[in-house]
């Protein structure tokens, strides 16, 4: 009698740990190969709840409807592992399709309470809750997919961007940023590839985000010239970086001493197979051309009215080939530049132009020329400016 006892709970003991390596394996293989998974183990949920997702997902890609037989082992999943999140989310998706809110909001509120960290129930009541205008709701669902999301807060910043575009929803926004600095610099950066977002950028940006080195400013910037609005980006560009009204001259940091503000209404100097190009104190450019290849090395944008200017600038002792680099002005959007002239010319007698009406923006340029045997150029200049007036050059 004691014998089968023993036999009894020896044979239990292998079930259960039979039972427990095929379930180990299966949850091993379950996200690796949810067909083999099933095989191993015909009727687990886990490979039932991937498969019928899987199948979902690639219905969703070809847009065409999903097979009664993936949503059917998403059922018969869920009533196999009625805490797993997947079926839910499925159902929810089924009920926002068939144009039953409510009873879609309820699954996915489901799906999150079955697994808190759930990804896709985030995403969908964010979802839910902006259509709804919930602000509440959706910034705490926004504010959770950015916690757990691997991508960071990044993931969530679309979802943000569109709310923060409603001027009604800029005292929550200002609070949501004031408890997250990380939420705010993504969603900042967010709204910039927009530049008419530019106002709510404006409104909700910080005082720490008000800065020249703000990660959100040349991306703003870059939309908006991309646009044409330039006027409006360097306004802004000169709020934002501190520069006063009395120091918004014609051509910025002539004494090459404020790097911070960002171009391309500061200095874009180039560091590249074409050359060097580098700030020196003392308000001086030092700037080296291989030779090898044409190309800029020094770049701004200017916003000038139309009228006549000259530039002017000294080359210090030790430049060596200075014809080989060329002073342009050309419009934006234009291909041939309003002047083209040599460096060393333009250092011995300066260099006038005309802006013509039809020339919102225009682009300074040191470029340097190669020639047939390359021949390497160093210079150092000072005493760069661009006045309006008349000449010759």
């Amino acid at each position: 009698m004691i014998r089968g006892r023993q036999l009894v709970v020896g044979l239990a003991a292998l079930v259960l740990a039979v039972t427990v390596v095929r379930n180990s394996a299966v949850n091993a293989l379950v996200d690796v190969d949810p067909a083999l998974a099933a095989d191993f183990w015909s009727g687990h949920p886990a490979p039932e709840i991937n498969l019928g997702m899987m199948d979902i997902a690639r219905a969703a890609r070809a847009r065409t409807s999903a097979s009664p037989e993936a949503f059917e082992r998403i059922h018969d999943a869920a009533r196999k592992a009625p805490l797993a999140a997947e079926p839910f989310l499925v159902e929810g998706v089924q009920e926002q399709i068939a144009g039953y809110p409510m009873d879609a909001e309820r699954a996915f509120l489901a799906a999150e309470w079955r697994d808190p960290r759930s990804l896709p129930a985030h995403y969908f009541l964010a979802g839910r809750f902006f259509r709804v205008r919930d602000a509440e709701g959706a910034l705490k669902e926004v504010a959770s997919l950015a916690n757990l999301s691997p991508g960071g807060v990044g993931s969530s910043a679309p979802y943000l961007a569109a709310f923060a575009r409603d001027r009604d929803n800029w005292p929550r926004m200002r609070a949501l940023f004031r408890a997250n600095p990380q939420i705010e610099d993504a969603t900042l950066i967010e709204l910039a590839r927009d530049g008419a977002n530019a106002p709510a950028i404006l409104a909700l940006a910080s005082p720490r985000q008000r800065k020249a080195d703000s990660a959100w400013l040349p991306v703003l910037l870059n939309a908006l010239v991309k646009a044409g609005e330039y006027r409006e980006g360097r306004a802004i560009w000169a709020s934002v970086s501190g520069i006063g009204a009395d120091s918004r001259s014609l051509l910025f940091d002539s004494d090459f001493s404020r790097p911070k503000p960002p171009a391309p209404f500061n200095w874009a100097l180039t560091s590249s197979t074409v050359g060097l190009a580098e700030r020196q104190p003392g308000g001086r450019l030092h700037v080296i051309f291989y030779g090898q290849e044409d190309g800029a090395l020094v770049r701004q944008l200017l916003v000038l009215a139309p009228g006549r200017y000259r530039l002017a600038m000294r080359l210090l002792g030790g430049s060596t080939h200075a014809d080989a680099l060329n002073w342009t002005v050309t419009c934006t959007g234009g291909q041939n530049p309003l002047v083209n002239v040599r460096l060393d010319v333009a250092a011995s007698r300066g260099v006038t132009f005309d802006v013509p009406s039809n020339c919102p923006a225009q682009s300074l340029e040191l470029a340097g020329v190669s020639a047939d045997l390359p021949q390497p150029s160093e210079v150092t200049m000072s005493q760069l400016g661009l006045v309006r007036g008349s000449g010759n050059g």
